[in-house]
Formats: structure tokens, C-alpha cells, sequence
């Protein structure tokens, strides 16, 4: 729901804001700076009573917030429902907004048929009267008609506010004469006003008539307070073609810019509006294929759109901050605006209000109860010079803890550190050591400084500053030159916000080489961008010893440092066959036009699956996936790529013998190649072409549907080891050498 009265941001909040940026240098850098700009709240959730039921409405006086839904009781942060602590509250309650504990304020909202609940919760100006809407027939026990003043000084239904709406009121908009309010009903006050309608501070009807065909959800008043912005599921207001969203005046409610058809798809709808002078924001939700879910910025006074946020994953809520534009949904693909592809849900997300891209802001809740929903509402109220943000829903979880409905984060101070680096040492070139490190990811702090220790020494021998996203976290690599052959040095890395800083991590030894890796030395000479040789012992991390410091993930938990590797590594990974398993890489890549793929791999499996693959999902099974190499059910490898229809090449020999073999699968243009233990087996030199996507390396699993003979499962059964993918198709002479390199004693 809107809200139309909002404070003016803390002098705290607003010192943050302007802090200096992070200086990225390579020796000697400077710390990070705690909430990275423009991120001016931190992602650090304070503690705060929770509800038993969801929490569809907040808004907040003078340090009071109060939250309206549907739930009979309230308890304490991190009591269990049904506890002890537990006290009564009918679908309403009030918090001290800088403790988020209760207030003095009860109020019971009822009904006698049905189920009562408050939808909707908006402040007059002058801070002295709450509204209330919803689906209810009595305030402790005042009869009221689904809209109902609250007196907030005494905390009581105001007797002399008894409007009559017909149904659920979903939406509130206020200004010092008027109260705008969406819903589901038909009339107000015995008269025809289909799903909005105004009325005055003593609750008799207005002039305003903004009639729409289907359920208003959501209503605004421009920052000039000429214009009232109307959202919902409609498709015409005051007969006007206009879906979703309409502006209207703010007197007569005439329809000044209307929205036909075609903006908005048909199966979306607007769930809140806000705004400010810079403009007017709106979330959608939609359901089924093609729908928009995402944010849209209007311009302030011609009310055409600046922008477009194109993420699935419907929004609920918006709330105006320090120039960003925070938000409630559950994001789970935002590749449409090259952000993160399909997969994890994010449900709180913040960017700018001239620019949809994300910042560094992300703390996260579930999707909960209810309809799965997660965070629905927003409202910012400071107190005792701190802006608190207070977030309701059907959560039941706020950064992995369980906390229910109701949350809040601040203007600070940040207390919540990054996470601990990931981290890989390995020396494979003679008298020197590379560290590799995955990015940690703070979820109110984009850019983070990095120490690396050595030997246990409490001075770091290197300082670097780099930026991260919970959903992009870079690799980060440093070389060691000062060491000689055959000594052994460990390393530990720890990460800062510049307020926060990390444990270090674990130790990690290596003994410097004194002469290079031959097998290693041929991966890296021969050009590949990407090469995990999976000897990691723990973490979902997957280093690349590549120049492209393009790690992996594990997902799921393949098994890590299984004592039996390839190419002399000493190590693998062992894949379960799980339909919930694979390593991707962390990076997005543009469809290659030339490329060799190579890996290792040893089974007995009977099921096939797939190897390695490139597609366009990291956390799901793809929609779109070809560049693959897969095992049938017999044991065979196939190679395939899509350039407008299936193309394989397919071996004849069966390699699911339980010894190691060596692939490497290659296209260009002498067309497509497999080779396995350093021969060529098979090859089409008339297919030159695949599929043209944005997509990630996947090992170990993917779809396969529609190719040939695909086997009986898309998870591969068995071990692998050394992958590399390289931009360039290596020769005959380069496939044999590694095999030879990577068998020889």
C-alpha cells in the first residue's frame, strides 16, 4: 500500500551517503567504507517482536509504528509462536519504532462474517490521525464499514469517522483534507465508486470519481498534489482504455494520462505506487508467461517512463530513500537486465531512482506462509536520529533466522561483517605461489578491502580493494614472487568494510615448485580462460587457474578432494547423479564462436548424463543449453551443438570402464571434433555454428531433453577432474600432447 506522509532523511544517515569511495590500488589500500554509496541503510535486521500471521500494512507517527494484517497475537524476537510471551493482538499492533517493541496502543480489528483483516495503514500530514483499511466490521468493538480513523494520541476509533464501504479496502492515500482509498468495493456511502474513491477528513464522500473495472491495489498523490495514481488489476478508468495504471486529477479524478492495453501485459497489475519529485514508482506482479513483475519509474511531471525493471519475481512494495529506490518482491531472474539469472530469490533489492541497476543492498528474508509471497510492505520511520525501515510479509525467516512478519533494518551503525574469503593456493610455475580467493559479499557493502597473511605473520603482505554482490562475486588472484623452490608458505585472507572485518580464513599451505607442472603448463600455454583442477578440500568454491579468474560453484555439494585424480592432481570430484547437482561458473559468457572443451572423467555409470555444457541457468536446469558434451546410456560420448536444430557427432567406443579417459570437444571452422585419450574419434566439418546466448558453463548435470540419445539421466555418476574451457580450438597436436602430459609416469 502507498504512503503518502514520509520524513525527511537523518543527518546520521545522510553523512554516510556522502562518504568518499573506495580507492581500488594494489598495495597500501585504504580501508573500505562501511555502506558503501549510495547504500544509506545497512542489511543488519534488528531485533524486533514478530507476528503470528502476515503483515499487509505499516505506517508510522512520531516514532510509533503500526502494523495492520491478519494474526491474533505478537511475541518477542526469537520466541516461538504459542510461547509463554505471546500476547493477544487482533490483526493490529503498534511498536516503538527505535526498539521494536509493543507500545500502548491495542486496537481489535473484527468482523462478523468472514475473516477480518487490515490491508491498508496511512498517516494524515500532521502526524495526528491513522486510517485504517480493510476488511472489518468493528474497532474494539466501534462499528465501522471496512475504513475506520484512529485518534493515534489516545489510541482510539475516532466515533465521528463512519464511512460506508462496501468491501475490502487494499489501498490509502492521505492528504490534509482527503483520504483516497482503493479496494474491491462498488459503492461508498450508499453511492456508485467502483474500486477508488475520496473522501474528506470528516468522511463524508468528495467529488473525485476515478471508476475502474476490476480491484484498485494501490493509490498516490503526486509530490505537486495536483495528480492522484491509481494502480490495480483494472482495465479501464472512467471508460478510459488505461490497464494497471492511470493518473487522474486530483480534484475530479478526470483520467489525465492513461496506460492502454499493451503497456503493461494483460495477467500483470500494480500492487504500490510511491513518489517524489523525481517521479512516480510503481511495482507489478504478474502471473503465467510474458508478465511484467518488475519496477517502473515515471517521469514527475509528463508521467512518461524513465525506466523499466524487467526482473521476474513479482514486486510488492517500494519505499524512496536517499535517491534509491528500495524494494519488496521475490526477484529470481533478473538476467533480462544482466543481473542474476534464474534461480535464487532475492526479496530485498535496492537501485536507482535515474538507473535500474542493483546496488549493494540485499538483506533477504522467505517467501514464508500465505501465498509464499515473502516481504510485502514497507515504512520508514526515524527516531532518535536514526531512519529505521521497517519491512512486513509472510516471512518466516530474516537472514537465515526465524523471525516472522514483521522486521526492520537502520541508518546504521553497520555491525554486520562480509563474509569469510573463500580461499586456493597452489604453485604450479616454478618459485611462485598464486592465491586465488572467491570475493566475499556483504550484503550492505558493495566494495571490500582484502589483507593477505602470510606464515602467520600478523602484517599483511598484500592489500586489495575490489567490489562484489552476493550474486557476483569475481575471483581474486595474487602471485607470490617472494619465495624460492621447495619452501613451504601458508596463507590467509580476511575482508572489510571498513567497519567490519572478517575472521581470517583457514590456513592454506603450499610447497613453491621448482620446476613448472607440465600438464598445467600446457592448459594455461595453450589459452584456456577457464581451468578448475577441483583440488579444493571444502567450500562451494571452485578456483580457476586460468588468467580469466573464472571460478566455479558447487552446487549442492558434490564431493570435494576425493583422493583420486587425473593428470597427477592428486585429487577430484565425485558427482552423485543427484538432479540437484553440478558446478557452474560464476561468470556470464556471449555464445563463443570458436572454443575446445576438457575435462577427465572416470565411471561405471549406466545412466549417462551430462559432462560439461553451456546454458543459460546456474541454479535450476536450463531452458536453453547446447555446446555439451554427454555419456549414454552405453557409455558413448556425444558432442552437440544447436544452430537452429539438433547437431551431434557421437563415438562408437564406450568409455564407462571405471579407468580415467581424456575429452576434449572442439568447434570452428573445420566444423566440430571429439576426441577422447588424445585420438580423434568422430567430427562433422560442415557444423560451424550453435546457439546464440548469454550463459555459463555447467559440469557435472544439465538438460538434455530433445538430443540424441540422450541417456537416462542429465546428472553424470562419477568422477572429474581438470576442466578447461578455452576461446580457441585446440589442435590435433595440442590434444595429444596433454593427454600425453597428463598420462605420462
Amino acid at each position: 500500500m502507498s504512503r503518502r506522509s514520509r520524513p525527511r532523511p537523518s543527518l546520521a544517515a545522510l553523512a554516510l551517503a556522502l562518504a568518499a569511495p573506495l580507492l581500488s590500488v594494489p598495495l597500501a589500500a585504504p580501508d573500505a567504507a562501511a555502506l558503501t554509496p549510495p547504500v544509506a541503510l545497512t542489511a543488519d535486521d534488528l531485533t524486533t517482536w514478530q507476528t503470528n500471521g502476515v503483515v499487509y500494512a505499516l505506517a508510522q507517527s512520531g516514532g510509533e509504528v503500526f502494523a495492520g494484517g491478519t494474526f491474533s497475537a505478537i511475541r518477542p524476537s526469537g520466541a516461538a509462536a504459542g510461547a509463554d510471551t505471546e500476547q493477544s493482538a487482533v490483526n493490529f499492533a503498534a511498536f516503538d519504532a527505535a526498539t521494536g517493541t509493543p507500545t500502548g496502543c491495542s486496537l481489535s480489528f473484527t468482523v462478523g462474517d468472514g475473516t477480518a483483516t487490515v490491508r491498508a495503514l496511512a498517516v494524515s500530514p500532521d502526524g495526528r490521525t491513522l486510517y485504517a483499511g480493510g476488511y472489518f466490521g468493528a474497532v474494539n468493538g466501534v462499528g465501522v464499514n471496512s475504513l475506520a480513523a484512529i485518534d493515534i494520541d489516545t489510541c482510539t476509533p475516532r466515533a465521528d469517522f463512519h464511512p460506508t464501504v462496501s468491501a475490502t479496502v487494499r489501498a490509502l492515500a492521505v492528504t490534509d483534507s482527503t483520504v483516497y482509498l482503493g479496494g474491491d468495493f462498488s459503492t461508498v456511502n450508499g453511492q456508485t465508486r467502483e474500486r477508488f474513491a475520496a473522501i474528506d477528513t470528516a468522511g463524508a464522500l468528495t467529488g473525485w470519481t476515478a471508476n475502474a473495472d476490476e480491484p484498485g491495489r494501490a493509490v498516490e498523490v503526486t509530490a505537486d498534489g495536483q495528480h492522484v495514481v491509481v494502480g490495480g488489476d483494472f482495465f479501464t478508468v472512467n471508460g478510459s482504455d488505461s490497464h494497471a495504471l492511470a493518473v487522474t486529477d486530483a480534484t475530479t479524478g478526470a483520467v489525465t494520462k492513461t496506460y492502454p492495453r499493451g503497456f503493461f501485459p494483460d495477467t500483470s497489475v500494480v500492487k504500490d505506487i510511491t513518489a517524489d519529485a523525481t517521479g512516480v514508482y510503481t511495482a507489478s506482479e504478474g502471473t503465467g508467461g510474458g508478465v511484467f513483475d518488475g519496477r517502473t519509474a515515471f517521469e514527475p511531471d509528463t508521467f512518461a517512463q524513465r525506466w523499466r525493471d524487467t526482473c521476474l519475481g513479482a514486486t510488492q512494495a517500494l519505499q524512496l530513500y536517499q535517491g534509491l529506490i528500495y524494494s519488496a518482491s521475490h526477484a529470481h531472474d533478473c538476467s533480462s537486465m544482466n543481473e542474476f539469472p534464474d534461480g535464487q530469490r532475492h526479496h530485498l533489492l535496492a537501485e536507482g531512482t535515474s538507473d535500474p541497476t542493483f546496488v549493494g543492498w540485499a538483506p533477504d528474508t522467505n517467501d514464508g506462509i500465505g501465498e509464499g509471497i515473502g516481504p510485502r510492505v514497507f515504512t520508514l520511520a526515524p527516531s532518535g536520529g536514526t531512519d529505521y525501515l521497517w519491512v512486513g510479509g509472510e516471512f518466516t525467516t530474516v537472514n537465515g533466522t526465524a523471525q516472522q512478519s514483521l522486521t526492520r533494518v537502520s541508518s546504521g551503525p553497520d555491525t554486520g561483517a562480509p563474509t569469510v574469503p573463500q580461499v586456493k593456493v597452489e604453485s604450479v610455475e616454478a618459485g611462485k605461489v598464486a592465491v586465488h580467493w572467491r570475493s566475499s559479499y556483504d550484503t550492505d557493502d558493495s566494495a571490500l578491502t582484502y589483507r593477505v597473511y602470510k606464515d602467520g605473520a600478523t602484517t599483511p603482505v598484500y592489500t586489495l580493494s575490489s567490489t562484489s554482490l552476493p550474486w557476483s562475486r569475481p575471483q581474486l588472484t595474487w602471485t607470490d614472487t617472494s619465495v624460492a623452490a621447495g619452501e613451504t608458505h601458508s596463507y590467509r585472507i580476511s575482508a572489510s568494510d571498513g567497519t567490519n572485518t572478517t575472521s581470517k580464513s583457514t590456513a592454506q599451505s603450499v610447497t613453491v615448485a621448482s620446476a613448472p607442472d607440465g600438464y598445467a603448463s600446457a592448459v594455461r600455454g595453450d589459452g584456456a580462460s577457464l581451468y578448475w583442477r577441483f583440488n579444493e578440500t571444502s567450500n562451494p568454491y571452485a578456483a580457476d587457474s586460468s588468467a580469466g579468474d573464472d571460478s566455479g560453484v558447487h552446487w549442492n555439494a558434490p564431493t570435494q578432494a576425493v583422493a583420486d585424480g587425473a593428470a597427477k592432481s592428486g585429487s577430484s570430484v565425485r558427482y552423485t547423479g543427484s538432479s540437484s547437482q553440478w558446478t557452474y561458473s560464476d561468470k556470464v559468457h556471449s555464445t563463443p564462436s570458436a572454443y575446445s572443451l576438457e575435462l577427465w572423467f572416470k565411471t561405471t555409470s549406466t545412466t549417462g548424463g551430462k559432462l560439461i555444457g553451456f546454458a543459460n541457468k546456474v541454479q535450476l536446469p536450463s531452458t536453453v543449453y547446447d555446446k555439451h558434451i554427454y555419456m549414454t546410456n552405453n557409455g558413448r560420448l556425444v558432442f552437440g551443438v544447436y544452430p537452429g536444430a539438433v547437431r551431434t557427432i557421437t563415438t562408437t567406443q564406450s568409455f564407462n570402464d571405471g579407468a580415467w579417459h581424456h575429452v576434449v570437444a572442439t568447434e570452428g571452422g573445420n566444423g566440430i571434433r571429439l576426441y577422447v585419450d588424445g585420438t580423434l574419434r568422430t567430427s562433422n566439418a560442415f557444423v560451424t555454428g550453435s546457439r546464440q546466448y548469454s550463459g555459463y558453463w555447467r559440469v557435472g548435470g544439465d538438460n538434455l531433453d530433445s538430443w540424441t540419445n540422450a541417456p537416462s539421466s542429465r546428472f553424470y555418476t562419477g568422477l572429474i577432474d581438470e576442466v578447461a574451457v578455452y576461446d580457441n580450438v585446440l589442435t590435433a597436436g595440442q590434444v595429444a600432447q596433454h593427454y600425453a602430459l597428463g598420462t605420462a609416469p
